[in-house]
């Protein structure tokens, strides 16, 4: 999983006919391509006013400095005058893009073009709801209803985005850290209000979610604020610097006065707006609710695909990959009940677990960075990019595990300050048997997120950093299953059934999750509905499959990327094989892919075909 909040997620059109036509040559890099001058701009004007937007995905990104230096010290606003502020922006960044002459472009252009044109105007449909985040849903490329849930405040991102991203150096970057730390009681008011705002018309979260996000601020007020990972983070690193001053106790004290008091308002607010609050899963009940989900699905795959077309690709999925599951589990002498039944034995084997403690956990991390490393020496097989890729695995912060995904990733900074960080969620290393994470490690490391993404670090003085702004889920998401697939084909688990049955897995997994969300969303199904379905088709324990069924209920859409985008990537691969046969060059269809920086599934079809025709030409 991507994780779109480190850009601050509250994932065409007649251009898009066009297909995007980019003439992209065999072994020719997208930047290489002609890029004029005036547009470059252009678009570079168009990331300056976004991340005035987030000063969090300024930071992120490594780019708050120079002219965005005084987003440094600060948060992004969370208030609804701040959603309409960007809700104006994406309208005039769209009306610009409307006034330049599309066919006077470069085709390298011509598809950034495209790109950016499909986010303004999925943003846009989005104004049409009183909630949903706004306009800027089309450059995060997903949506919540929810102003707080399990996965998503204040309080459960501004602590670890202080803690993870923002860097200390020096003495200004210490006074800017203080900065956030009083702008984060700011926002917590500003989300109470919005709060009230959205109670009032009806939109508050399931009962079920309400409860789990309470206990995540309530927990987070239970701490002394001396021990607040933000303080103690601040302190131990000023020191080492040998800054003068007392800037833990500094920001306790702020913390203190300031923060703990507005969140108290919080708590007060949110229990009171959900004290009745229904247990009624999907987003059906909410105003206009089918006209919301068909947005997130649009959302969260970038296809036109119906609710009803989504779900029957997931049933029909589900079925096909658990037939070569059973294959390979009796040939382990595993017979007796069914495909989930029998991974449900294996989820609970010795064999696959770590201990349940610290030593446990600093095992299962020591084994995802080895397989980082087996995966390397792979790469020239799958990408003549020659991309390092470097990236850092982490454990999932203790105090936001509860709502946390079970991996993500959060992307470099462009001016390469910090890696890839890659997360697993080791609430209890169950959640995570070993025959699982070699192909979770496909997934978020390498050839997966962390190489996708590392093109547009690695490469960010001829990438427009606009690309960095668009988070369309369903190629981002995609190419990650997509990379799973690569490393089974690599060979690498020829030797080891149990590695190749987890990939199998994850991908049956995926196939569930869109019956799952559009069962959630469009289909009225209820929680234990849903909880029961995943876990018996998948075999993962009901517990990992609660939490993900809150995850849908939280994000809706969001959770049908990954198929639907892995299925078309697969399928555009396959037309390039039959129309190039011996010529056709995997690590340079590979390459043509992550070279347009992720774009909307509508317009990956048109850069294939441009892909296609010059490699005929060639």
């Amino acid at each position: 999983m991507f994780d779109l909040n480190r850009l601050h997620r509250r994932d065409l059109l007649g251009a898009a006919a066009a297909g995007g036509a980019l003439a992209l040559l065999p072994g020719r890099l997208l930047a290489q391509t002609a890029i004029s001058a005036p547009f470059h701009t252009t678009l570079a004007g168009f990331a300056d006013r976004l991340l005035l937007l987030s000063p969090e995905g300024a930071t992120g990104l490594g780019l708050d400095h120079g002219k965005l230096g005084g987003l440094r010290s600060q948060l992004s606003d969370a208030s609804q005058a701040g959603i309409e502020r960007g809700n104006a922006t994406i309208r005039a960044i769209h009306a610009d893009l409307l006034a330049i002459d599309r066919a006077g472009l470069p085709p390298a252009d011509q598809l950034r073009y495209d790109t950016v044109r499909y986010a303004t105007e999925r943003g846009i449909d989005g104004i049409a709801f009183r909630y949903g985040g706004g306009a800027s849903a089309g450059f995060s490329g997903g949506t919540s209803p929810y102003v707080v849930s399990q996965q998503g405040s204040a309080v459960s991102g501004v602590p670890e985005f202080l803690v993870s991203e923002h860097a200390i150096t020096g003495k200004a970057d210490a006074d800017a850290y203080l900065a956030r730390v009083a702008a984060f009681a700011r926002q917590i008011a500003q989300e109470s209000e919005m709060l009230r705002e959205q109670a009032a018309i009806g939109v508050v979260p399931p009962k079920f979610i309400a409860d789990n996000a309470l206990g995540i601020l309530r927990q987070f007020r239970a701490t002394p604020a001396a021990r607040q990972r933000l303080v103690t983070n601040l302190g131990d690193k000023t020191k080492a610097l040998g800054l003068a001053g007392d800037y833990a106790a500094q920001a306790a004290r702020i913390i203190e006065t300031t923060v703990y008091p507005a969140l108290d308002r919080e708590i007060a607010i949110f229990a009171a707006a959900t004290a009745n609050a229904p247990m009624t899963a999907g987003v059906q009940r909410l105003p206009d609710g089918d006209a919301y989900y068909a947005w997130a699905l649009r959302l969260g795959t970038t296809t036109t695909q119906t609710p009803a077309e989504v779900h029957r690709i997931g049933l029909a999925q589900n079925e096909e990959i658990k037939a070569r599951m059973d294959g390979l589990l009796k040939a382990q002498g595993l017979t007796k009940g069914t495909v989930g039944e029998r991974v449900s034995a294996l989820n609970k084997d010795p064999r696959f677990l770590y201990p349940d403690t610290d030593e446990g956990r600093a095992q299962l991390i020591a084994y995802l960075n080895g397989r980082i490393a087996a995966v390397r020496p792979l790469m020239p097989r799958f990408s003549h990019l020659g991309l390092h890729a470097d990236v850092m695995v982490k454990r999932v912060p203790a105090d936001i595990q509860d709502g946390a995904a079970l991996g993500y990733m959060n992307p470099a900074a462009l001016d390469g300050s910090r890696p890839a960080i890659y997360y697993v969620n080791l609430k209890s290393t169950a959640l995570w048997p070993r025959y699982q994470l070699s192909t979770l490690t496909a997934h978020e490391g390498i050839p997966g997120h962390s190489w996708q993404l590392a093109y547009l670090a690695e490469h960010h003085a001829e990438v427009p950093v606009i690309s960095s702004l668009t988070g369309f889920n369903a190629f981002v998401e995609g190419w990650a299953l997509y990379a799973e697939q690569l490393i089974d084909e690599s060979g690498l688990y020829d030797d080891d059934p149990w590695g190749r049955i987890g990939y199998l897995q994850a991908q049956q997994f995926r196939a569930c999750r869109l019956v799952a969300d559009t069962g959630l969303h469009a289909l009225g199904w209820s929680r234990e509905r849903t909880v029961a379905f995943l876990a018996t088709e998948s075999g993962k324990g009901a517990d990992a499959m609660t939490s993900e069924t809150d995850r849908y209920c939280a994000s809706p859409g969001q959770a049908c990327g990954y198929k639907t985008g892995h299925n078309e990537i697969v399928r555009l691969r396959e037309k390039t094989k039959a129309a190039l046969g011996a010529g056709f060059d995997l690590a340079a269809y590979n390459d043509a892919v992550i070279r347009t920086c992720g774009v909307p599934l509508e317009l990956l079809g048109g850069v294939v075909d441009s892909y296609i025709a010059g490699a005929t030409r060639a």
